[in-house]
């Protein structure tokens, strides 16, 4: 499924942060485990998504587009086009977009933690 501007949900200062996020869920019905969520997303030129811990599941961020910073637990990581930044449970994220022109555009991938047998 393509990212379709229509079909998304557009946030606000999303998590205190400035600018705009476009989100669009992937998934038409459950994903396997331990996978819950698939989004793709599109940060607003000079947008930030604020500080926010994940709370429920672990994610990974993979760069689709454009160029931006993300800060896991208030370190730095770069993030280019078919780079990916992991987050295990309990992470503090924010999402800075490198770029005053351009949007940022992302996938996020969330999975349920599963306790090893």
């Amino acid at each position: 499924m393509d990212f379709d501007p229509e079909r998304a949900v557009r946030r606000e200062a999303l998590f205190g942060g400035v600018g705009s996020v476009l989100v669009q869920a992937l998934e038409a019905g459950p994903l396997p485990p331990p996978f819950t969520t698939a989004l793709s997303c599109e940060l607003s030129p000079g947008g930030r998504v604020g500080a926010h811990v994940q709370q429920t599941d672990a994610e990974i961020v993979i760069a689709l587009a454009g160029e931006a910073v993300l800060y896991v637990d208030g370190a730095a990581h770069p993030l280019v086009p078919g780079g990916v930044v992991g987050l295990p449970l309990g992470a503090k994220l924010e999402i800075d977009n490198a770029s005053a022109e351009a949007p940022f555009r992302y996938l996020i991938v969330k999975a349920a933690y599963l306790p090893s047998r």
